[in-house]
């Protein structure tokens, strides 16, 4: 990864080997990020943050309310409808929940805690996924849990699901929305009107839910 500037945007470039088009991305805590193709030229990214300017100045407006909002918290993070207070401890190299306590690291405690809530994930996830699976009469082939960075859940042709361990940082019916997203798609692997049709018939609130994660996802890191 390198970093450029154009003009006044600051960018850092990543190369993928899956991307077939140049993408640009504008994260809360990272910036602004280019992702071009393996044999795209470099001139395309500065090509690019030139073309989006006006989007892309709107995005980092949007990611300094999203920063905003995060530091709000204070010493605390979101766990579904509970929050958790940070207590660090000196000589800790794993986070620990206890109660509404959550003992971390001293100093940049994110990755430990990432790691609990991977953890915590599956736990989550898994008792809520068979649930649902079970309610709809069809069955997924195999959970896992991961950090994408921009797709909250997945299901696969053949059953797969893959969800998400950030959304353990939005509230507990979102994640209960997401679940009956994908197991929705057991039966309908499309967004067609019928899809939609299955999901209200499961999960009437979906409507407000979506929406709730359109809005507030940027803000569902740690």
């Amino acid at each position: 990864m390198s970093s450029r500037d154009e003009g006044e945007i600051a960018y850092t470039v990543r190369r993928s080997t899956r991307a077939r088009n140049v993408r640009v991305n504008v994260h809360a805590h990272d910036g602004v990020e280019v992702v071009l193709p393996a044999r795209a030229p470099e001139r395309a990214a500065a090509a690019a943050v030139s073309e989006l300017r006006p989007w892309i100045e709107r995005r980092m407006r949007e990611a300094r309310a999203v920063r905003e909002q995060i530091d709000a918290r204070g010493a605390t993070v979101p766990y579904l409808d509970r929050t958790l207070a940070l207590v660090p401890q000196a000589g800790r190299i794993r986070a620990h929940r206890r109660g509404d306590s959550l003992l971390v690291p001293v100093g940049d405690a994110r990755a430990s805690i990432e790691r609990l809530y991977r953890r915590a994930a599956r736990v989550e996830v898994a008792p809520r996924l068979d649930r649902a699976s079970a309610l709809l009469g069809r069955s997924y082939s195999a959970l896992e849990i991961r950090g994408q960075r921009t797709r909250w859940a997945s299901c696969s042709p053949e059953g797969r699901m893959s969800f998400n361990w950030r959304l353990l940082l939005a509230p507990e019916r979102v994640l209960e929305y997401v679940v009956w997203h994908e197991v929705c798609h057991l039966e309908r692997l499309d967004h067609s009107p019928a899809f939609w049709e299955l999901l209200r018939g499961r999960w009437p609130g979906y409507r407000e839910d979506r929406a709730w994660l359109r809005r507030y996802g940027a803000t569902l890191v740690l």
